[in-house]
């Protein structure tokens, strides 16, 4: 594994939500209530999750409403022991790093 530098710091707000890629993966970044790192495919229809609303620890796919938990990836709702990869991430000084 390998922590990769991904975002500055001021393209997080608390609340938010953005794609990057890194390692030749599609990983959605979320600031709610600490940093948040998955994959950004939606398990449905391979749609991001990044522009999702995220609401008590959990995103809600923007394309068709699946809902998340962002700590552990996990669907919460229609199909079960479906969840999506999440990863280490860390903000530093120079800005925000996933471990892939």
């Amino acid at each position: 594994m390998a922590w990769v530098r991904v975002a500055d710091s001021s393209q997080l707000e608390e609340g938010g939500g953005v794609e990057v890629e890194a390692g030749g993966r599609r990983i959605a970044v979320f600031r709610a209530g600490g940093l948040h790192a998955l994959d950004a495919v939606c398990a449905h229809q391979s749609q991001s999750i990044a522009c999702g609303q995220v609401k008590d620890g959990v995103v809600e796919c923007p394309h068709h409403f699946w809902h998340y938990e962002l700590g552990t990836g996990k669907l919460l709702d229609y199909l079960k022991g479906i969840s999506l990869e999440t990863f280490a991430v860390s903000e530093r000084q120079d800005g925000i790093y996933v471990d892939v």
